[in-house]
């Protein structure tokens, strides 16, 4: 797992923790890994072992004062501090972040990203100050690679992401596109377009489906850490993939097939 964002969420056994620290960790999940574990760690940290519970006993003002001189890259203390109050009101009014994201998932919706704008377009409004480096939208056209990683950890279920979202199904997950799963994807001919946005991270998604239907995103983990690994780094990807025709982008045969990762949730 090490180095990796997630790994912080293992710390909270609650699932109204995870929902909370996980939003949080997928947020400052930029930059070097270094810097962001760091950064995380930093903002956790004031909120002791439950953040659910701080945020409902806390005043407004203090948590505003607790981040004054926090900053992860472009991110101030001010943004997340807002970030956290419009949480501390999602969850006084909805109940919690899952119950605000369910509804505004519709049946009739293919993947996740309807629901997020909506849930994004929540949070802004209960936001006392816009907090633009820690909440984007497929609205605004942006890949929301961090909010789909959040997603990715709040929805599915095994032995590396914690799911403690029980209420929206996997299959409608979209990858979080970084810069190397763009890479792995153009090599194993998932895609040939040439930026990394929204519609690649949709296209790169409906290959993976092609193999795993309902759960589109369970190699997301293992193949990022082809990138991020240092024993991998600087190696080429024909080394590191097998990319011949056929593999991914078709129905391949069981035995060829990528291994599970472990029993996931139905």
């Amino acid at each position: 797992m090490h180095p990796d964002p997630l790994e912080t969420l293992y710390a909270y056994p609650d699932p109204a923790d995870q929902e909370i620290v996980g939003l949080v960790a997928a947020g400052l999940a930029y930059g070097r890994v270094a810097q962001i574990l760091a950064s995380i760690g930093t903002a956790l940290a004031p909120l002791g072992p439950s953040p659910r519970v701080f945020l409902r006993d806390a005043s407004e003002r203090s948590i505003d004062r607790l981040f004054a001189g926090f900053r992860h890259r472009f991110t101030s203390g001010a943004e997340l501090s807002s970030l956290l109050l419009a949480v501390k009101r999602a969850v006084a009014d909805h109940g919690s972040l899952e119950r605000l994201f369910r509804a505004g998932l519709s049946p009739g919706d293919g993947t996740v990203l309807p629901a997020l704008s909506r849930f994004v377009a929540a949070l802004r409004a209960l936001a006392p100050r816009p907090c633009p480096s820690l909440l984007s939208s497929p609205d605004d056209g942006s890949a929301c690679k961090r909010l789909n990683l959040y997603l990715r950890w709040m929805i599915r279920r095994d032995a590396v992401d914690p799911g403690p979202w029980r209420s929206v199904p996997a299959a409608k997950l979209v990858v979080p596109l970084d810069t190397h799963l763009f890479r792995i994807g153009r090599a194993l001919g998932l895609t040939t377009r040439r930026q990394a946005d929204l519609k690649t991270a949709l296209e790169i998604t409906r290959g993976f489906a092609a193999v795993s239907p309902r759960d589109p995103v369970r190699y997301d983990f293992c193949l990022t850490r082809l990138g991020i690994r240092p024993e991998c780094r600087g190696m080429p990807l024909a080394v590191l993939l097998d990319t011949r025709p056929g593999r991914i982008t078709g129905a391949a045969p069981a035995s060829r097939r990528a291994p599970s990762r472990g029993r996931r949730r139905r």
